[in-house]
């Protein structure tokens, strides 16, 4: 019966939101059914104090970018005690009442914790919000005078010294392409050094090629090629990607930023600079909190966006 359920929320996600595909919703559910072992979870909350004796009601914002990218902060409000007032992205608002649905059998209690917002939010203690560098400032100034954690443009980033190994550069392609690169974990650029290796690069991205069958991401891929052309700026036509020299951080979809750098002290003091626009990092260079080739997409629950600890944040403030 559960299984039901999550299949007609997995089509109807999918009927909605053509980037939401059968196969990047099951990715997600897959690796979300791995985080929430009872081993894991345990592991996650054993550094934090017992649940809240006074719950509040925390409102959490939902973005919309890749399946059910809001489940973490639901799970946080959860386990911590506290009730969720969710207003769901009109992009993702299939799969996570199908989840809360699955939770509700398994504990009943779950229905009165959990509630949808339609219309303005109302009566709320703390709101948890999830969007862009526009949508920030928007949600500043209508929820700034609650606790909060309010979320923005990010990006991840790769570091490659030219010495990885195909089967690191294949892992990299999940890094890069995975959910079509929409979500704030997927690595949008590379520094790479002087002589890199496009060539063979290319060849390891080449088994994602089966992108380009998708319409949505086609038409990106035609539509940022034209520009390059138009421009006359140099890129690296992938075939279903495009490679461009970029100091920016966030590439459009079907593109991928690259930048020179000249030693690894230079990039993890760049790191540092760029702290509040990156995401993660994916890299085996020693730069402090790198991930491995192909983790970008595969959080675990002790791994916060933008670095904020939500537990702590619910656990600690007071929302009365």
């Amino acid at each position: 019966e559960d299984i039901d359920r999550l299949n007609k929320a997995i089509q109807q996600a999918s009927i909605q939101n053509p980037w939401f595909t059968d196969t990047h919703c099951r990715i997600a559910l897959s690796w979300w059914g791995q985080c929430l072992s009872e081993s894991q979870i345990r592991s996650w909350l054993a550094p934090y104090p017992d649940a809240v004796t006074e719950p509040a009601r925390i409102a959490l914002i939902m973005a919309g970018n890749i399946p059910v990218v809001g489940l973490h902060d639901l799970i946080s409000v959860l386990v911590t005690g506290h009730r969720a007032l969710i207003r769901s992205s009109s992009k993702d608002d299939a799969l996570l009442p199908a989840l809360v649905d699955i939770l509700a059998t398994k504990d009943e209690t779950i229905r009165s914790k959990v509630e949808w917002a339609e219309g303005p939010l109302k009566e709320y203690d703390g709101v948890i919000a999830t969007g862009s560098n526009n949508t920030s400032r928007y949600f500043e100034y209508y929820f700034g005078k609650k606790p909060n954690i309010i979320r923005k443009n990010r990006n991840a980033v790769g570091v490659l010294t030219g010495n990885e190994s195909d089967n690191d550069l294949k892992n990299l392609a999940d890094d890069i392409f995975l959910y079509f690169g929409m979500g704030c974990r997927n690595v949008s650029k590379i520094y790479i050094p002087h002589g890199f290796d496009f060539e063979r690069l290319i060849r390891a991205l080449g088994g994602s090629d089966h992108f380009k069958n998708h319409n949505k991401y086609a038409n990106n891929y035609d539509y940022y090629k034209a520009i390059y052309l138009m421009g006359e700026q140099p890129f690296i036509d992938g075939q279903f990607f495009l490679i461009g020299e970029d100091k920016g951080i966030a590439s459009p979809i079907a593109t991928l930023y690259y930048e020179y750098y000249d030693t690894l002290d230079t990039i993890t003091s760049r790191m540092e600079v760029l702290g509040d626009q990156i995401q993660c990092i994916v890299s085996e260079c020693g730069i402090p909190g790198e991930l491995g080739f192909g983790q970008a997409q595969r959080p675990q629950l002790s791994q916060y966006a933008d670095g904020v600890d939500t537990v702590e944040f619910l656990l600690k403030t007071s929302f009365k």
